[in-house]
């Protein structure tokens, strides 16, 4: 499977270029790039879990995700095909709950890979996932999460480029060794600041 093209073309709006990465142009579409088919799950059927290597340290079904604290969040998304969106809304419960539920001390040091249905998968530090930055989202614009979106939920990492916001989540793994994911093994960079052009190995 090839990775997704470098090149993405938009118009890019003077006024809001203060809060566009450099190489980036603005979009009122949400493209949809994924590595694969689009999954279908049954939400009597979906979980989600954070795990430390074989250890299931907590799961939740939907009933229980949608009984969680949940934020409305307004935020910028950058694509590493070069798109951003502005203002974009979503609805979603902050990993800080996931991991306080799940009795997690150390939410500081350490490394995550997210796991998603088809088979994707994305690394980040713990770091990047606590404090605030990043939710399991579950609403659009005030709608369920579109399948073709990454619904019925997707991790939202918007600090970084969007390819970590990995759709479809059903697994944090915890790990103490950075290891790449599925666009990192294909020469994406590892860790993915759109600030800082992070695009690909060696960026």
């Amino acid at each position: 499977m090839s990775p997704v093209t470098r090149g993405f073309r938009g118009r890019r709006n003077p006024e809001s270029a203060s809060r566009t990465p450099p190489g980036q142009y603005l979009t009122k579409d949400f493209p949809v790039l994924s590595a694969g088919p689009t999954p279908v799950t049954r939400l009597e059927k979906w979980t989600f879990s954070v795990t430390r290597g074989d250890a299931t340290l907590r799961s939740w079904t939907w009933s229980d995700l949608r009984e969680l604290p949940y934020d409305d969040v307004t935020v910028d998304i950058h694509c590493v095909t070069r798109w951003s969106k502005l203002d974009t809304r979503w609805r979603g419960v902050s990993i800080d709950t996931f991991l306080r539920d799940a009795d997690l001390e150390d939410t500081v040091s350490g490394y995550v890979m997210a796991h998603s249905d088809g088979g994707y998968t994305t690394n980040l530090p713990l770091k990047d996932l606590t404090g605030g930055k990043a939710w399991v989202a579950y609403e659009y614009g005030g709608q369920p999460l579109a399948a073709e979106h990454g619904g019925p939920a997707r991790l939202l990492v918007p600090h970084l480029y969007f390819w970590k916001s990995a759709k479809w989540v059903r697994r944090l793994d915890l790990m103490k060794v950075d290891e790449p994911g599925f666009w990192e093994n294909y020469g994406y960079h590892m860790y993915g600041d759109p600030w800082r052009e992070q695009r690909y190995d060696g960026d």
